[in-house]
């Protein structure tokens, strides 16, 4: 199943993603609307230790991208992690449901980026501080459309397209860190005086999980990507240590050369606000124009592997066969998906959809991370590692919902609502289909 070889799942041979072009897909889906869009709400949080905060959730994804790794090479599938908790647990109603649950966390996160798209968009428009919801509804619309028409052409395309953004957004990330070292007070960043208690750090942290979660969709392309034996491990684990220094560093420029009322004021632009602190307006339009390119590139690689993601599920008999059907040359989940994630973009606030986003893919690493425990003896994992995962992606979630509770109870109710119609829906279309429980040996 690992073999360099292997044919892609698309019926060729040609595998024409590159390592560069998969660490881009990984990078592309973590540094994208999650960082720009709540990193004001997790900075107030976490004051002073917003850069721990980073660091411990970036610590869940490293142990998460380990198992993925494994899993990847043993199961080369555009299913990626649907794959994996199939031919691992089975398929029933809780991993069917699980996998739909998966998907809605895909639309989610579209929602996320094209908000975070929008509200950058607007500060070059004029009236940009105030610019009404009608006008920010048009920039959600305008950045869906766009990356959904890069992701009408092939996945080479798609990973040739993401090598460029995220390469220009990453140099202006480094250029806006070394000039904002400078303005950097580390009286704002002094654990006596700045950081909060130990639980609200560790929450300040799960709430921005959803800008690491990215990762995991160079699994669903793992059957494109050249020389997979090598070239696998080494995107996940380039791009989430580099997605980890750069979160640590942005969390310690953003606390570190704004006051909190400032952050509080402007947390929907928190890093522009950080740039602006030392380059001035010039600044400013940099990070937005890369707040741009980040929430772009983001869109664009979440719905190349949503789409990927339901045409598995319905090939698996675990959404209806319509999902299997292609309009465009491209599977008709990639236009659900766009559709249904800009209803959400106008419809919750944005931090709720961090919430919901956050809960869904801590709630799914647990399970990929347990799933590289158990076949540990086939794939070659370390099972202590797939271990350490799922505990410390199902405490995470604790303490997720437990901010929850008190803080967003909106974010908490649309996660649950999702999740129980996500497991009523798996029940009514494996029974539609008249296709009991079974397990992954005995429908293969």
């Amino acid at each position: 199943m690992s073999s360099d070889a292997e044919s892609s799942p698309d019926g060729g041979t040609s595998r024409d993603v590159s390592l560069l072009g998969a660490v881009a897909i990984g990078i592309g889906g973590m540094v994208g609307g999650g960082i720009f869009a709540v990193l004001g709400v997790a900075a107030t949080q976490a004051r002073g230790a917003t850069p721990v905060a980073f660091g411990v959730a970036g610590a869940v994804a490293a142990v998460t991208a380990y198992s993925y790794s494994r899993l990847s090479l043993h199961f080369q599938s555009a299913g990626g992690t649907v794959t994996f908790i199939d031919r691992v647990f089975g398929v029933d109603d809780l991993t069917g449901g699980l996998n739909i649950v998966l998907w809605v966390g895909y639309i989610a996160t579209t929602a996320l980026y094209v908000s975070a798209f929008a509200n950058y968009a607007a500060t070059f428009l004029p009236g940009s501080s105030d610019p009404g919801p009608v006008l920010i509804r048009v920039l959600i619309f305008v950045g869906v459309l766009i990356p959904w028409g890069i992701n009408l052409a092939n996945a080479g395309l798609v990973a040739r397209s993401e090598t460029y953004i995220v390469g220009l957004k990453l140099a202006i990330l480094a250029l806006v860190i070394v000039a904002g070292v400078p303005s950097v007070s580390m009286d704002r960043l002094a654990p006596a005086t700045t950081w909060p208690s130990f639980p609200s750090v560790l929450a300040a942290g799960m709430l921005i999980f959803v800008a690491y979660e990215g990762f995991e969709l160079i699994a669903n392309a793992s059957a494109d990507i050249e020389k997979p034996t090598r070239n696998l491990p080494l995107a996940f684990g380039i791009s989430v240590g580099l997605v980890i220094v750069l979160y640590v560093a942005i969390g310690g420029v953003v606390v570190g050369a704004l006051t909190p009322e400032e952050i509080v004021g402007s947390a929907d632009t928190a890093l522009a606000q950080a740039a602006g602190a030392s380059l001035g307006q010039v600044g400013f339009k940099l990070v937005a124009v890369s707040a741009l390119l980040a929430t772009l590139s983001a869109t664009n690689a979440t719905l190349y592997g949503a789409a990927r993601l339901s045409f598995t599920l319905a090939t698996e008999g675990e959404l209806s066969p319509e999902f299997e059907r292609k309009e465009w040359s491209q599977p008709i989940g990639l236009h659900i998906t766009a559709l249904v994630g800009l209803v959400l973009a106008v419809s919750l606030p944005l931090a709720s959809i961090s919430t919901v986003c956050s809960a869904i893919f801590l709630t799914v690493f647990a399970v990929v991370n347990a799933a590289a425990y158990r076949s540990a003896s086939e794939t070659g994992a370390r099972a202590w590692i797939g271990a350490v995962g799922a505990v410390g992606c199902l405490a995470s979630l604790i303490v997720l919902l437990v901010r929850s509770w008190s803080e967003d109870l909106v974010g908490l109710i649309v996660w649950v609502a999702l999740s129980v119609a996500a497991l009523v829906v798996e029940k009514l279309v494996l029974r539609r289909q008249g296709q009991p429980d079974r397990a992954w040996a005995e429908s293969s």
